[in-house]
């Protein structure tokens, strides 16, 4: 039997990379959209995938990339007007006829939330939905296990991990188990158009329950510092974060502080859909720390770990709210964070034990 073909868009990245090897591990024939090539794009090639490299606004490239495509996965780009890439894909896949598209959506979408990337994401699930002759099923994660990752170093080598999460709770699922996702709607779609799940791992951590996971696994004392919003933004700018995406994981943090991220609790998603139970933390954090350079203790290493710190400390604060005006990115009137958005909380507090959120 001749197994559709899939596009994966954004392949280069956590769930698009992962959702790529998955399919090619059973077999699909993949083709794998990329902006650039990078070292996993190699990776992915070595492992069977054929590699598209092109921006997902142009239209002629859209048109090109989905020539003998049956499935796609739709992941938008993280820059300033994504909107444009996710209408532009809409179209192509109404006039190409795709039988489906597995949309990465977000837990936090609504039309009045501070974020615009949020609201685009809220927009596309509008868009999608009009396309007349293309099946949809939407992925809603919350907040990755892959974002603690991001400060591994200090926490390996100084035994600080400062986030700022206040006491926010999350069920984080790895990027792997997310992926698992995609991948069972894709290969199996008929028994999910329509629905929207949402990814978690098996169950809601504290940031104290997060930093004892990394205590064990690195057999070290680990603290937790809630950093500042201020501190975050200069250690995004160190690390090397876009000034798009800077602007907005400011307002996921302001999300996980204020716990919307531990509403619903974890879900039976990654087992419904995915096949297989959802990794706990513990395992996440073992796998990466197992290939991560970062963690060896050494004088050099934690040398390094304390320059970093130090370059964060000497960095000016990035100017958020001016680079979302000179980019003109649209506000609304009256943004609401998605707890005290009414319809928001309704519609996620009717979530059933699989983890399908059943809008109002």
């Amino acid at each position: 039997m001749t197994l559709p073909k899939i596009l994966v868009t954004n392949a280069n990245g956590k769930t698009g990379f992962a959702a790529t090897l998955q399919l090619l591990d059973k077999g699909y024939p993949v083709r794998a959209f990329v902006r650039t090539r990078r070292p996993n794009t190699t990776q992915l090639e070595r492992a069977g995938a054929e590699i598209f490299i092109g921006d997902m606004a142009d239209m002629a490239t859209l048109n090109q990339v989905m020539q003998g495509i049956q499935r796609a996965y739709l992941c938008l780009p993280g820059i300033p007007n994504p909107l444009f890439s996710g209408v532009s894909f809409a179209v192509a896949a109404q006039v190409i006829k795709l039988e489906v598209v597995v949309m990465m959506g977000q837990w936090l979408s609504h039309p009045q939330h501070p974020s615009f990337a949020t609201r685009v994401t809220n927009l596309m699930d509008s868009v999608l939905s009009w396309m007349p002759d293309v099946d949809v099923v939407t992925v809603n994660p919350g907040w990755f296990a892959d974002n603690y990752m991001a400060i591994l170093e200090p926490i390996a080598q100084l035994g600080l991990m400062p986030m700022p999460l206040g006491q926010g709770l999350n069920p984080p699922p790895s990027n792997e188990d997310i992926a698992r996702v995609i991948v069972g709607a894709l290969t199996n779609p008929a028994p999910h158009i329509g629905k929207t799940y949402r990814p978690t791992g098996p169950k809601l951590l504290s940031p104290k329950d997060i930093a004892q996971t990394f205590e064990r696994v690195l057999n070290r004392p680990v603290r937790y510092i809630d950093i500042s919003e201020k501190m975050f933004l200069k250690a995004l700018r160190v690390q090397g974060l876009s000034p798009f995406l800077q602007s907005q994981m400011r307002y996921y943090a302001e999300e996980y502080r204020r716990n919307a991220f531990g509403m619903g609790g974890s879900t039976h998603a990654v087992l419904e859909v995915g096949g297989q139970p959802p990794e706990d933390f513990e395992t996440i954090v073992r796998r990466y720390v197992a290939h991560s350079p970062t963690v060896q203790r050494s004088t050099g290493n934690q040398l390094r770990a304390v320059w970093n710190l130090l370059q964060i400390l000497w960095t000016l604060v990035p100017d958020v709210e001016g680079y979302e005006r000179s980019q003109y990115l649209p506000r609304v009137s009256q943004p609401t964070y998605a707890l005290e958005h009414k319809d928001w909380v309704i519609s996620h507090c009717l979530e059933d034990t699989f983890g399908v959120v059943h809008p109002i």
